[in-house]
């Protein structure tokens, strides 16, 4: 279950990341982050944060998975 939780909260990170660089490119308006350029860099990193805890929540429940 915990790696399921690991895997949601990674896809849930990515999601806001690549909004937030969205925002940051002035791509998505109606915000104090519209057009800033922090967030084009922000946005980006923190996706690939998430990508990459989403991947290890995924790899560690199929690897609990296979042992069973």
């Amino acid at each position: 279950m915990p790696n399921r939780v690991i895997t949601v909260a990674g896809i849930v990170l990515a999601i806001a990341g690549v909004i937030w660089a969205l925002q940051g490119f002035d791509l998505i308006g109606g915000s104090f982050m519209s057009g800033n350029s922090v967030w084009a860099v922000i946005g980006p990193i923190v996706a690939a944060v998430g990508i990459a805890i989403a991947a290890i929540g995924f790899f560690r429940s199929r690897a609990s998975q296979q042992e069973r």
